[in-house]
């Protein structure tokens, strides 16, 4: 491959990285595209774990040998496994050189596993390059070619190199993408889900419900006495109350699988199940109520349910649900409720919710006839 048609690659690298909807989407165009710009029949690309001391392998690309898989669920392996790390971390590096691959072949006498392992999967040979994310060695590219294949040799070391940067751009952006559309969907004060996070889940969860009968279920909770700490203890006594009850209710939503448990604002908090019967959303919520009351600060939570699993008519949107879930529970501050109130099992509830929407409608009509 000439000059233009490596610079092509570069472009085309950095292009795919790019275009990647998902961190794992975008290592599988990191390695897909370094292998094809390296003429390589094989890519992977794995992330040094510190605290394991051992490389992860994250994305193998390209011709699979027996026992490699794409993406594999723990291949990994021990750093000292492979001395050229260390002497590249603990010599080259530390001693003012820059990061820099280097090539190894088959029948090289190198020692470590390298050899080793191009022998026993029909490579001839490999070039690795560290990739080196803000000043620190985040982990490596691999890219080997079949036995019988020319031999990379330095002038390829060079180019992956130049790849690894490339690569290393990729990920840093997708990071920092990753890290927005976390805040973008949590609570920055209890780390769980935001309103904006519970409105996309709703919505999916109902398309599923549409087609395949799921059983949705939310629980909207209020936290009692939240003012009253705020008044007499202080904010920061509040923030730790808000912070408590969202650990409370982040433990009881492991309870459901798959559940989302979030805050709404202030002091309301919901959860919302996909799958799981009514009965057992209503046996976690009573569980919740129960360690809510126990908490050190503040007077427990007042849970109003509503699930599709009960008898409260056709749901169509997320905000049908949403009036059900608040009117039970109103009803359960109202009563000062030790348990959740249910919608469809209370009556009233349901009553209550459609009573609400009726005057929401007829609300607006009165606003438009005057218009």
């Amino acid at each position: 491959m000439g000059l233009d048609g490596r610079l092509r690659a570069v472009v085309g690298l950095a292009q795919a990285m790019a275009a990647a909807c998902a961190p794992r989407d975008s290592v599988r165009a990191a390695a897909r595209g370094a292998r094809l710009a390296m003429d390589g029949s094989f890519a992977a690309i794995s992330a040094w774990e510190r605290e394991r001391g051992r490389l992860r392998v994250l994305v193998n690309e390209g011709g699979l040998r027996a026992g490699e898989e794409e993406f594999p669920e723990d291949e990994s392996y021990p750093v000292h496994d492979f001395p050229e790390i260390t002497e590249f971390l603990h010599e080259r590096w530390v001693g003012g050189g820059g990061p820099h691959a280097w090539v190894e072949a088959a029948g090289g006498g190198r020692p470590g596993r390298r050899g080793e392992a191009l022998r026993r999967r029909g490579r001839g040979s490999c070039v690795v390059a560290p990739v080196v994310l803000s000043g620190r060695a985040w982990g490596e590219l691999y890219v080997a070619r079949d036995a019988g294949l020319p031999d990379f040799d330095e002038d390829d070391a060079e180019f992956a190199t130049v790849l690894a940067a490339v690569v290393a751009a990729g990920l840093a952006q997708n990071e920092r993408l990753e890290e927005a559309r976390r805040l973008a969907f949590t609570d920055p004060l209890t780390g769980l889900a935001n309103r904006r996070a519970v409105d996309m889940r709703l919505d999916e969860a109902l398309e599923e419900h549409r087609r395949a009968g799921a059983v949705v279920s939310l629980v909207v909770c209020d936290l009692n006495g939240l003012k009253t700490v705020n008044d007499t203890l202080g904010h920061a006594m509040g923030d730790r109350l808000l912070e408590r009850f969202g650990s409370v209710l982040s433990l009881c939503g492991a309870m459901l699988p798959g559940a989302l448990v979030a805050r709404l604002g202030g002091d309301e908090f919901c959860l919302v199940s996909v799958g799981p019967p009514a009965d057992e959303v209503v046996r976690v919520t009573e569980e919740l109520c129960l360690r809510a009351a126990e908490l050190e600060l503040g007077e427990g939570v007042a849970c109003g349910v509503a699930s599709t699993g009960d008898p409260i008519g056709p749901v169509k949107s997320s905000r049908r649900l949403f009036r059900l879930a608040d009117a039970a529970q109103y009803k359960a501050k109202a009563a000062r409720s030790p348990k959740p109130v249910v919608a469809g099992r209370d009556t009233a509830v349901v009553r209550l919710a459609d009573a609400a929407q009726q005057e929401a409608a007829g609300e607006r009509r009165r606003f438009r006839g005057r218009a």
